[in-house]
């Protein structure tokens, strides 16, 4: 072999570790993967198996994590909806571009509510790159017509604008708020049923093609609405909260199940990055969602606001059945998703989140990120750095814990630890100075703790 020929051959021989497989019955061609995103709504951290939970069986949430990773200290950017996924979607922390707090609903939401148009969506990334873009679910990122799904980067829209809907046919008012691309239409399915249906829809007209697939469910969002073939799993539970909401989550089960079946039978299973995470933590009293070891709950910077149920499957790219300790958080989706395709992050798009593949295979040490941070006006604030958190009260009170052995939060170390403090503090005023001011529900006055 001539040194031309083994340039060749080693070269050949590197593309192959870089490239997905290929799959059987496709062309010679390597594919680029498909990205399947889903996004479950007001998911409590202890409610899946794959977190300990018992007495609602999800089996195919839990199978990402069998399959894949489950990232023990996965975290949201905010505690509430549409925040978070304003950050899930660009990769980057969205107090930057203003968009700190959820909006009204759409009757009543500021004039300018919507994601800003000069954020670019991961659909917006993918797009180019040769994908088709599909989004299913809950949007809760614009009403007027230039912030809406089709006009960010998705070939296909099938959902609802807003930050809620009632999921039975009968709660609907004739042609709903129910939207295909821009236009009305009457759904008569339970809602869950529906947008999992649409998504494997996408999958089966696309499969010849690389996608990118986002399905944020609204389950298990409030209202507490479910179907007589998900409650009658659970005739055991005898209060009627608790039982409806584990009937919405087995449908969310279902939902994520018939997906994954449909990547199964469409041959794409292994070819494609599969991510599964809540939006935030669940609202515990309003529909008995559970957080546990954690305290806190939706809307509050402590751990059970803001730590959810994450996990990610790439069959035969990433380790199966492993557990990550280190922190990760949503804005890390977009960097992700955009590297597994082939695409280089640019400096220029000033990406908070990071490309977390190289660190679970072990081609990159040490942690994802050397600090995290939080910011939703004097209600939410807080940085975790290594094992320690800081975080603020409403009145301004700091406390310190040491998130690794005390992740209830029941241990403050503020006074005990005074320097620790002031090293959170300083780093988490650099990060603020780097921040818009909100572009709408402004609250809470002065912000600087």
């Amino acid at each position: 072999m001539n040194r031309r020929e083994f340039l060749a051959a080693a070269g050949a021989g590197a593309a192959s570790c870089l490239w997905p497989r290929w799959l059987p019955g496709q062309d010679s061609n390597p594919r680029l993967p498909n990205i399947v995103l889903i996004v479950a709504d007001d998911l409590g951290y202890a409610e899946t198996g794959m977190q300990g939970g018992r007495d609602i069986p999800t089996p195919h949430i839990d199978s990402i994590a069998k399959n894949g990773v489950r990232f023990t200290n996965g975290y949201v950017s905010c505690p509430v909806c549409s925040p978070t996924r304003a950050g899930l979607l660009t990769g980057r922390y969205q107090q930057r571009f203003g968009h700190e707090f959820n909006p009204g609903p759409e009757n009543a939401a500021e004039e300018d509510f919507g994601l800003p148009l000069t954020e670019t969506t991961l659909a917006e990334r993918l797009k180019p790159m040769g994908y088709a873009t599909g989004m299913f679910g809950k949007w809760h990122l614009g009403y007027k017509p230039q912030f809406r799904p089709v006009k960010r980067g998705f070939d296909e829209f099938y959902g609802f604008l807003g930050g809620g809907h009632t999921y039975l046919p009968a709660g609907r008012a004739k042609g709903g708020n129910i939207l295909r691309g821009d236009e009305r239409v009457e759904e008569k399915e339970y809602l869950t049923d529906a947008i999992a249906r649409e998504a494997c829809s996408f999958v089966g007209r696309n499969k010849q093609k690389p996608f990118f697939l986002y399905v944020p469910f609204n389950g298990v969002h409030s209202p507490l609405e479910a179907t007589e073939k998900y409650l009658s799993r659970f005739a055991s539970i005898k209060q009627e909260k608790r039982r409806t909401f584990a009937a919405m989550l087995s449908a969310v089960d279902d939902g994520v199940g018939a997906v994954l079946a449909k990547l199964r039978e469409s041959a794409l299973e292994e070819n494609t990055l599969v991510l599964f995470h809540s939006d935030n933590g669940g609202p515990t009293s309003q529909t008995s969602s559970r957080n546990d070891p954690l305290r806190g709950f939706k809307s509050q910077a402590l751990e059970g606001g803001i730590r959810v149920p994450f996990a990610m499957q790439w069959k035969g790219r990433l380790p199966a059945g492993k557990a990550v300790d280190e922190p990760v958080i949503t804005l890390d989706v977009h960097p992700t998703a955009v590297a597994a395709a082939g695409g280089k992050i640019l400096p220029e798009w000033k990406l908070d989140g990071v490309d977390l593949v190289p660190f679970l295979r072990g081609d990159a040490s040490g942690a994802p990120h050397d600090a995290l941070f939080w910011r939703m006006g004097q209600k939410a604030r807080a940085i975790r750095k290594g094992n320690w958190k800081l975080v603020w009260g409403e009145g301004g009170e700091t406390q310190l814990y040491d998130v690794v052995s005390d992740p209830g939060e029941s241990r403050d170390q503020a006074s005990a630890q005074a320097g620790k403090v002031r090293e959170l503090k300083e780093a988490f005023r650099a990060w603020e100075g780097e921040l818009a001011e909100p572009k709408w529900g402004r609250r809470g006055g002065k912000r600087n703790p």
